[in-house]
């Protein structure tokens, strides 16, 4: 039981949009930096490469590494064209303590079009798929949906302001893991309390960027939003169940699907409205799109996760 409540702590700090993942108790510009470095790859063959994972004492490896490690390995093999949309399985639970291999598949080079496929392995065995599609520039036809109308980040609690008003009911160990830096600044519109959840709409919003100005390397700032990508979308789905990680869900991502619509900074602030349609079958069902400042779309997340009640575990 004590292994079980331990899974659904670190579910809840590496899930919850409280408490993302953690580095180290530093400068937000050295934790940044460690975010790039370990999103960077060693290539140890042709189409092989090699990843390492911060040692942040859970059990697992947080999955926006994965997505951030595997678009990385494919954008090494491609020239001179963006990605445009991912699509991941997550297969097995990563271990942080040993590296992760990364075998990327050339299927197609177009003339408009690449396309490579991406495996991460570890101890012979396939923890990660994925899929990546990558587009030279073109003109085109554009719309977009409208932005929500949200407030406005400056109007929004900070995250140190979320963490006073919810330590009393944490424990020793939480506190310790919330008190740490974090390299993606985070501000939530909606007051969500997952240590005390009601129930409520399917409905967030998030505002987040990087705590670091970056430089203008468009392929370093889609991989920095793919990372933060995976941080709170999956505990949507709980919100009209009033529950959550920490009370009675077993919950992991199963995959993971992304479209990048237009250039943008992951240095300047981006809006996640997220919302869930549906849960059913021990699944949720979540989706986001991401807004800049200024209303524009540039991208688009959907992620399918594992939700089941610790009574069917």
């Amino acid at each position: 039981m004590k292994r079980l409540m331990d899974d659904l702590a670190f579910t809840w700090l590496s899930n919850s949009v409280i408490s993302t993942p953690l580095f180290s108790d530093s400068h937000p510009m050295k934790l940044i930096d460690s975010v790039l470095e370990h999103l960077d790859l060693e290539q140890i063959e042709t189409n092989l490469f090699r990843g390492m994972s911060e040692a942040l004492g859970p059990p697992r490896v947080f999955g926006g590494q994965v997505i951030g490690q595997a678009l990385i390995a494919a954008l090494r093999t491609v020239e001179g064209r963006p990605c445009h949309s991912l699509h991941g399985y997550f297969l097995r639970p990563g271990d942080p303590s040993i590296p992760i291999i990364y075998e990327v598949d050339r299927i197609r080079d177009g003339k408009s079009f690449t396309t490579r496929r991406v495996v991460a392995i570890q101890k012979g065995e396939a923890i990660f798929s994925m899929s990546a599609s990558f587009q030279v520039f073109e003109d085109g036809l554009s719309h977009q949906v409208e932005m929500p109308d949200v407030p406005h980040p400056d109007d929004l609690p900070t995250e140190e302001e979320m963490f006073e008003r919810r330590k009393k009911d944490m424990t020793p160990e939480m506190i310790t893991m919330m008190k740490r830096d974090r390299p993606v600044e985070m501000k939530c519109v909606e007051d969500v309390d997952y240590l005390n959840p009601v129930k409520g709409e399917p409905v967030q919003h998030i505002w987040f960027r990087s705590k670091k100005k970056l430089g203008d390397d468009n392929a370093q700032h889609q991989c920095l939003l793919a990372y933060a990508s995976d941080m709170g979308l999956l505990s949507t789905a709980t919100l009209p169940h009033g529950m959550s990680f920490m009370t009675g869900l077993m919950t992991a991502s199963l995959d993971h699907s992304m479209w990048f619509h237009r250039d943008f900074r992951f240095d300047e602030w981006v809006l996640i409205a997220m919302d869930s349609p549906t849960s059913g079958g021990a699944r949720g069902f979540n989706r986001g799109n991401m807004f800049t400042e200024d209303g524009r779309l540039i991208a688009s997340v959907a992620q399918e996760g594992l939700m089941r009640l610790i009574t069917q575990a």
